[in-house]
């Protein structure tokens, strides 16, 4: 990935003309950023993206519209859709049918399978992020930048946020949680009907079962290289083995599951279990301030680790109006909409940018930002954080628990 702190305004524009006019991603014409900032004026950037979260709709409807809006004279507007597959699988008809100009998605919100899916099938614009200015506020250094659940990213998506499994619990009502793998698999066992997960393919559910095969495989790193399909069968029956030993003990029995995290949060909102987990740190918090969860809530991660992830933006390669969509692309790299998004009663999504390369003003605002109480600390979170596996492995995972645990009586 090329950063472009140290690199002048002149080789900036060069960068961009190279990419543009030699690599024929987004047009003939040789611009520089600025002239592209011009073209984007005046334009409508419609972003596809999952419009599931009243805080990330309001995030991009009301803060991200009206700053594109006042800076670069961009219209930004949401298209909320229930699963951006939907989207992909369009780009693909699309892409098929030689539609290579005027597409209805100028941008949209992906990662894992469904970027797998656009870089395989050639759906994408780019090189990307190497061209965007702002993309020198990330850390070069970052592997979880290189690599989206397995499939190298090579500049063809832009990363905008980051998530993080955390555990959810009531310090009232459960003092010592178990900090493990193995001991919170032993407190199921000890406390029958006290704990349940959302079923998959449903993403928070997903990630338990993720998080109990690299428990059961024995190894994380393994899955970020090489690995043969009899390894992944091993390591995959070992964890439907161990699901289905869990099931009598949990909530229900393991007849039914809880269909989303909504819901997993009411059962412990309401006693019924006594933990909950999120995919996104700062829930816990949020649930506490709209007085959904108790004040003595709390959140702890494995000391094993959990899984995290980079959620990012790309642009298709038939969007309409790709100049102004790159210009909103870069927008989300800028230390003032991260911050903005980093805000607990706005969003509380954690930070994408690297802070050591802001100035000391940019980073007292971030070290100042208030947490929540049941809000992990950046340091605890990041020294904790384990790689997704490739998309393969996900897939592999959600359909063998549909076969073998799910149905497993």
């Amino acid at each position: 990935m090329i950063f472009l702190q140290q690199i002048g305004t002149s080789l900036l524009s060069f960068l961009v003309s190279v990419v543009i006019s030699v690599g024929g991603a987004f047009a003939a014409d040789s611009l520089s950023w600025q002239q592209i900032e011009a073209q984007a004026h005046g334009k409508t950037v419609d972003w596809y993206m999952w419009g599931g979260s009243p805080a990330v709709n309001t995030y991009v409807n009301e803060y991200l519209r009206t700053e594109l809006r006042e800076r670069y004279g961009i219209i930004l507007r949401q298209v909320p859709v229930q699963d951006i597959a939907e989207v992909v699988s369009k780009l693909a008809v699309e892409k098929q049918a030689a539609k290579v100009e005027g597409g209805s998605v100028d941008l949209m919100w992906i990662n894992g399978e469904n970027f797998r899916t656009c870089k395989k099938l050639d759906l994408l614009s780019g090189p990307l992020t190497n061209i965007l200015p702002n993309s020198r506020n990330l850390d070069s250094d970052s592997l979880a930048l290189l690599s989206d659940f397995g499939t190298p990213v090579e500049n063809m998506e832009v990363p905008w946020g980051n998530s993080q499994l955390v555990m959810i619990y009531d310090s009232a009502r459960t003092p010592a949680p178990p900090r493990t793998i193995s001991s919170l698999l032993t407190w199921i066992q000890n406390n029958p009907g006290r704990f349940t997960y959302p079923a998959p393919p449903d993403f928070t559910g997903s990630a338990f079962v993720r998080q109990i095969f690299y428990h059961e495989a024995g190894s994380v790193k393994q899955w970020q290289g090489n690995y043969s399909k009899e390894d992944l069968k091993n390591a995959a029956d070992k964890t439907f083995a161990t699901l289905v030993r869990l099931k009598e003990a949990l909530w229900r029995e393991g007849r039914t599951y809880p269909e989303s995290p909504v819901r997993m949060d009411t059962l412990f909102a309401d006693k019924q279990v006594d933990f909950s987990f999120s995919y996104q740190q700062g829930s816990a918090s949020q649930n506490i301030d709209d007085g959904i969860f108790q004040p003595t809530v709390r959140t702890y991660v494995f000391e094993e680790g959990t899984v995290s992830n980079t959620h990012y933006v790309a642009i298709p390669f038939n969007a309409k109006d790709k100049y102004a969509a790159m210009v909103v692309a870069n927008f989300l790299l800028s230390f003032e909409a991260q911050l903005e998004k980093a805000k607990k009663d706005v969003w509380g999504d954690f930070p994408v940018i690297s802070l050591v390369k802001a100035d000391p003003a940019w980073k007292n605002q971030f070290s100042s930002l208030p947490k929540g109480p049941a809000t992990l600390s950046d340091e605890e979170l990041q020294a904790h954080q384990l790689p997704e596996p490739p998309a393969e492995v996900l897939i592999y995972l959600e359909k063998g628990w549909q076969k073998q645990v799910l149905k497993n009586r």
